[in-house]
């Protein structure tokens, strides 16, 4: 993931275990027990349940993640871009292996300006007492940073707030499933300060948040590198998102805090998480075609750096799409010397706001219809990684074109082909 988070509330920070690993995903919760210890003035509570496994970097999970120190943190846009896209690195502890294909999860917490507007609004000092999901005593302030989902709003937290105050006028029309449609409108673009805020005075006693709120989930960043060369560190490739909404600053929770307060020599838990549907062929020699737009770029870079360390000889085509070349060429010197040296076969560039017409890697596809079809001929692996909204569905239908002018056939034989693809595991998506 590329993680990722996208303006306007509709977050692709994360990833989803299986296979596509979205950055707004629902997966499971960190469980915080009963050790202490802090993390840039934070105090944690960590659950020591399985003794002996601390300690165990190879056991290191979304339960018991391992504190890395930030080495690197760095912009790859340059001034003037309208993204702000960052290379980060991650210390490992010994032991912590990934292999490219593979993400990286991080263990966010909601910034210290969003929880104080959410105590301001709900009244709240912040030094309450409230019971996490795993019945451990904390304080408010500490639930909303850690423990609780206090940005992009839930269409059923809106409910499960509505159901607090059911005679409450402007709730009652956002609750229940005939009113669906609407209460998704209202969540656009908004976070749980603007619902406490417009209306007040529901929320009586703290605990109530736990069963309002969502849990604050890990962020999952598909890992920009391969271990063959950076060996006690994982790398990532971040958008910061902001922007502004109902008359409020926002920020991923995520991004944000790795755009803001992630700084090098910083300490944030961290986990390393597979994803065997999204592998490199074992056959070293087979030919692989890669497109990557945006921060979809960070599967590909790992892919890339593996097939360098270890010698593997079969072809690599990317394509990569960003704004502007100047401004958005993510590792642009890599590539290009990765190209030098014969690691990347061919790289093709989609720049869309360089020209009057836009174009996109769907359209570099196109241009190049018939040799991409003999790649597929040769056997080579095709790989997306990037936004599931639009462009996956039209580098879809552009690969299915091609397959379609390239063997004389019709889209009905084409998605035969791609079918069979699928089936020898030579089509794959990380799409978010």
């Amino acid at each position: 993931m590329g993680v990722r988070e996208r303006t306007g509330a509709k977050v692709g920070e994360l990833r989803f275990p299986g296979g596509s690993f979205c950055i707004n995903e629902q997966t499971e919760n960190m469980h915080f027990g009963a050790m202490r210890f802090t993390i840039e003035g934070m105090t944690e509570v960590l659950e020591q349940e399985a003794k002996g496994l601390v300690g165990h970097s190879s056991k290191y999970t979304r339960n018991n993640p391992f504190l890395s120190t930030v080495r690197v943190n760095e912009l790859l846009t340059a001034e003037g871009s309208e993204k702000e896209t960052r290379h980060v690195e991650l210390t490992l502890d010994e032991g912590m292996t990934y292999t490219p294909g593979d993400a990286v999860g991080i263990i966010p917490e909601n910034r210290a300006e969003a929880v104080a507007d959410v105590l301001a609004a709900l009244r709240f000092k912040g030094d309450e007492r409230v019971l996490d999901h795993y019945k451990v005593e904390i304080s408010l302030e500490e639930a909303l940073r850690t423990r609780l989902g206090i940005g992009k709003l839930a269409r059923g937290s809106v409910g499960q707030y509505a159901k607090l105050a059911p005679g409450r006028e402007g709730l009652k029309v956002l609750m229940g499933p005939e009113n669906k449609a609407r209460a998704e409108e209202y969540c656009w673009g908004r976070e749980f300060v603007d619902l406490v805020t417009e209306f007040p005075g529901v929320v009586t006693e703290p605990q109530q948040l736990f069963h309002v709120l969502q849990r604050l989930v890990p962020r999952m960043y598909s890992i920009a590198s391969s271990q063959k060369m950076h060996q006690d560190n994982v790398q990532t490739t971040v958008r910061v998102i902001r922007y502004e909404s109902h008359g409020r600053s926002r920020q991923g929770v995520a991004s944000g805090q790795l755009g803001d307060r992630a700084d090098v020599g910083t300490r944030m838990p961290i986990f390393l998480h597979s994803n065997a549907n999204f592998r490199m062929p074992e056959d070293t020699s087979t030919p692989v075609i890669m497109i990557g737009p945006g921060t979809g770029i960070a599967p590909f870079r790992a892919f890339l750096e593996e097939r360098q360390a270890t010698g593997q000889t079969g072809d690599n085509w990317l394509f990569f799409g960003e704004q502007r070349e100047k401004l958005d060429f993510l590792y642009r010197e890599q590539f290009l010397a990765m190209q030098k040296d014969g690691v990347l076969t061919r790289l093709d560039t989609a720049f869309s706001r360089d020209q009057a017409k836009k174009v996109y890697v769907q359209d570099r596809m196109q241009e190049h219809a018939a040799e991409l079809y003999a790649w597929l001929e040769r056997g080579a692996y095709f790989y997306v990684c990037g936004d599931a909204t639009r462009m996956a569905k039209d580098v879809e239908m552009a690969l299915l074109d091609a397959i379609a002018r390239g063997s004389n056939g019709t889209l009905d034989h084409a998605g035969e082909y791609l079918a069979m693809m699928k089936k020898q595991k030579r089509y794959q998506r990380d799409v978010y």
